[in-house]
């Protein structure tokens, strides 16, 4: 029996990328269910270096001494400020969840000489048919708003109840991200080397990453909170109770450019207005169509400048689908996520340039002519030629 010819090098090179594989994927499943802190801890760690290089100056050199001080500054920063509005907004969403049908009832009920009902039908004749009793006007506001209170409140006691889950997550973010500070070149080093990419490209890949988790904690969270803060001040001042909450609410849908904040401070312009608080509503409407409304495209272009390197509309998807995929903290994993896919391909692009095909320009297909007829339409498409003629 003959051995069969197999060549040595091809059949080592196939079983070492088949381990690898094998190997890689097993240890993909078994930090799986670690992969959200992990990747919180490079987002920050990141974003972080910055200072930690100035506590390495300060601590001359002393890289594991000036991680530690790099976590102590970001914890006092971030946990206190939070956990305070956080704290103050689901105390707010409470009492609105509790007393937001009694006070509808009582401005809007039955009662009032306000009757919106009434008032869609003048404004709207059309709407007669089908508009909606007072009742069920009030029901609805009400069930909305009790809504939205109720689910700050359930995340906050999901949260809660989760402590144990949220611990080791923060744990094991903050174990990594000591390492990350710490030793965060070396395993760079060690993650480029086996990749075969050019040096310029793998450079890209890591600018990319920082700068547009950079562009997204700027852009996203930076201005949610001043939109937030600015107009819960302005609702406190008008006098609308649980500006804490609305005031979270507008942090929330902050992720929605240019109309996020208007979904909370119109509908409130509007009570103003109709509970014949003339003066309130028309400050709280000059000062959230002038301030806070405007902060979006104001500061968004100088935060965020040419860091992001994405679309809007990439940023969208990205913040949407992350927050869906790994929670609140998706805001900035997903935009992440959305640039690393674009400078993939543009890398796909550039290191197959020599094979794709060129693009030309896309011009609008042509409308057929209404008036022409049919026999003349398909002879000037060049498919058919009239009909009743031969070729001479």
């Amino acid at each position: 029996m003959e051995r069969a010819a197999v060549d040595g090098s091809k059949f080592r090179t196939a079983f070492v990328v088949l381990l690898v594989a094998v190997v890689s994927g097993l240890f993909l499943a078994l930090a799986w269910p670690l992969l959200r802190p992990l990747m919180i801890g490079a987002i920050l760690s990141g974003l972080c270096t910055p200072m930690f290089n100035w506590f390495v100056r300060l601590f001359r050199g002393r890289r594991g001494l000036a991680s530690i001080a790099t976590l102590l500054v970001l914890f006092i920063i971030i946990a206190g400020p939070i956990s305070a509005m956080l704290g103050l907004a689901v105390q707010q969403a409470v009492t609105v969840s509790d007393r937001a049908l009694p006070w509808l009832q009582d401005r809007f009920g039955s009662a009032t000489s306000f009757d919106a009902n009434r008032w869609i039908v003048d404004h709207f004749p059309f709407a007669e048919d089908f508009a909606p009793s007072q009742k069920e006007i009030v029901n609805s506001v009400s069930n909305a708003i009790r809504g939205v209170g109720t689910y700050l409140v359930s995340s906050a006691s999901s949260f809660t109840a989760g402590t144990a889950g949220f611990l080791l997550e923060f744990f094991i973010m903050i174990y990594a991200m000591f390492f990350f500070l710490k030793d965060g070149r070396q395993i760079l080093a060690k993650i480029f080397y086996y990749m075969p990419l050019a040096h310029d490209d793998e450079e890209r890949i890591l600018e990319r990453f920082i700068s547009i988790s950079r562009a997204t904690i700027k852009g996203t969270l930076l201005i949610g909170l001043l939109q937030g803060t600015l107009g819960g001040l302005g609702f406190f001042f008008a006098g609308i109770g649980g500006s804490a909450f609305w005031g979270v609410i507008m942090v929330i849908l902050s992720v929605i450019p240019g109309v996020g904040a208007g979904l909370v401070w119109v509908p409130a312009v509007i009570y103003l207005y109709v509970a014949g608080q003339a003066l309130p509503a028309t400050l709280l409407l000059i000062w959230c169509a002038t301030v806070v409304s405007t902060i979006d495209n104001v500061l968004r272009p100088r935060l965020v400048g040419q860091d992001a390197q994405m679309h809007d509309l990439m940023i969208f998807i990205g913040t949407l689908g992350g927050l869906f995929l790994f929670g609140p903290i998706g805001f900035v994993i997903g935009p992440v996520v959305c640039g690393l896919f674009l400078l993939a391909w543009e890398i796909y692009g550039a290191a197959f340039k020599d094979i794709l095909p060129p693009v030309g320009e896309l011009r609008p297909s042509p409308r057929p002519d209404r008036h022409a007829s049919p026999e003349k339409s398909e002879d000037k498409s060049g498919t058919s030629r009239p009909k009743g003629r031969r070729k001479s």
